[in-house]
């Protein structure tokens, strides 16, 4: 839309000052927020729709001048109004509305990076998980070699239990047969005791009567 249909044909010298200069600071304002703007260099992107339809101006009495793709990456170069001013990837600039631009990527651009994070969780997972079994088998051997000793140990700790019992059996059995040969030793000593008295005392009652009989004899044959 040009100038000639927006202003009357017959302007004053003083009103085309007038507005001249107003053209002017609007023109160089906006020439300021765009290089602001740009040398900010917003990163934006598509929404994710089928397409989404550009204009050349920032209202919708603008004409359509083409479509982004859903997801495609843009640089935004200013706002205004509803619309922002886009650079897309060939270098075109273009109004779209602001509603269709969000400031995540894509689908279409996010599902790689989640593909390729997935796949990086997963290969750690398989890791820790192979590092578990690994261990858990480790851990398994060494409960299965302790469990060989302990039964080792009980069954040696049975058998000593078992001759131990023999031990002692054989014990008691002993100390009966010393008491008993104990008591036949005490006996033979009593007996051996009492004949060696007895013979004493018979000795000490046949002797007298064999030395009156001699004395006797003696006497007679004087």
């Amino acid at each position: 839309m040009s100038l000639s249909r927006r202003f009357p044909a017959r302007v004053s010298p003083l009103q085309s000052r007038v507005l001249g200069a107003c053209l002017l600071g609007s023109l160089m304002t906006m020439g300021a927020s765009a290089q602001a703007e740009e040398g900010a260099g917003t990163a934006r992107w598509v929404s994710d729709k089928l397409s989404t339809y550009v204009r050349s101006g920032p209202t919708d009495g603008y004409r359509i001048v083409g479509t982004l793709t859903s997801g495609e990456k843009v640089e935004l170069l200013r706002p205004q109004g509803d619309y922002s001013q886009v650079r897309n990837g060939n270098g075109n600039t273009v109004w779209i509305p602001s509603r269709d631009l969000q400031e995540v990527p894509g689908q279409a651009e996010r599902l790689p990076q989640l593909e390729q994070k997935v796949a990086e969780l997963s290969a750690e997972l398989k890791g820790i998980d192979d590092t578990w079994k690994t261990r858990v088998q480790g851990m398994q051997e060494t409960l299965d070699s302790r469990k060989a000793l302990i039964d080792e140990l009980q069954a040696a700790r049975s058998a000593l239990d078992s001759e131990l019992t023999q031990a002692k059996s054989q014990v008691r059995d002993l100390q009966a047969q010393v008491g008993d040969e104990n008591k036949q030793v005490l006996m033979r000593y009593m007996v051996y005791g009492g004949s060696i008295a007895g013979a004493g005392l018979l000795l000490g009652l046949i002797l007298p009567t064999m030395l009156r009989v001699k004395r006797k004899r003696n006497d007679q044959w004087v």
